[in-house]
């Protein structure tokens, strides 16, 4: 696995557990309706997950943006496809968008590289 899939992976999980043995309702409210958001339901999960990463994208959260672009990934979803959907943020976002579009491209070869 690339280095900087691993660590985003390592960081997020280390810190989740954290955050959720704080025991806080409201918390763990809003982290299980994000999870339950972007299940199979009327849009698929790779539409359900291309919204999110244009939504990321926009709010300029790398964070947010590397999670999207991980779950896209393992849903199929294409080099073609996702900087479609980033052309689509870049539109909405404004130019301010692009050092994120930078780092999601640089992300997404680091996922493309874990599967060569």
């Amino acid at each position: 696995m690339s280095q900087k899939v691993q660590e985003f992976n390592e960081y997020r999980s280390k810190m989740n557990e954290k955050i959720l043995a704080s025991d806080n309702k409201v918390i763990k409210r809003i982290f299980n309706l994000d999870t339950n958001t972007y299940t199979e339901g009327h849009l698929s999960v790779k539409t359900k997950e291309l919204l999110g990463l244009v939504a990321s994208a926009v709010l300029r959260c790398d964070d947010c943006i590397a999670y999207h672009l991980e779950t896209a990934h393992k849903n199929g979803v294409t080099k073609e496809e996702m900087m479609e959907t980033m052309s689509i943020a870049t539109l909405v976002g404004g130019t301010i968008v692009i050092p994120h579009l930078r780092r999601a491209v640089e992300f997404w070869e680091a996922l493309e590289e874990n599967n060569q």
